[in-house]
């Protein structure tokens, strides 16, 4: 991969008690933090380990690939979100 290459994600944060928790869609990496802003950062630091870590083990374009990524004048761009939405089910009988 071209060291120049750059990848889009979608980040989504939620409150879970006292910490926020940053989703990196849709790569499904993790990260939480006292605020929005420290998990955000935290999720930063957690895709790159992540990516550096495929790249190493040469798997990284199949990762990418299977996440629904393609690759477009050196940028990894991800599947286009079409709508974020808050639902509910019944829970129990």
């Amino acid at each position: 991969m071209v060291k120049d290459t750059q990848i889009e994600y979608t980040v989504q944060i939620w409150q879970e008690g006292r910490q926020f928790i940053a989703h990196a869609m849709p790569l499904d990496v993790m990260c939480a933090g006292a605020t929005p802003a420290q998990a955000s950062d935290a999720l930063r630091e957690a895709v790159e380990l992540f990516l550096h870590t495929a790249a190493e083990a040469g798997t990284l374009e199949e990762v990418l690939e299977d996440a629904g990524y393609e690759l477009r004048d050196a940028i990894w761009k991800g599947p286009t979100w079409v709508a974020l939405e808050r639902q509910s089910v019944p829970v129990g009988v």
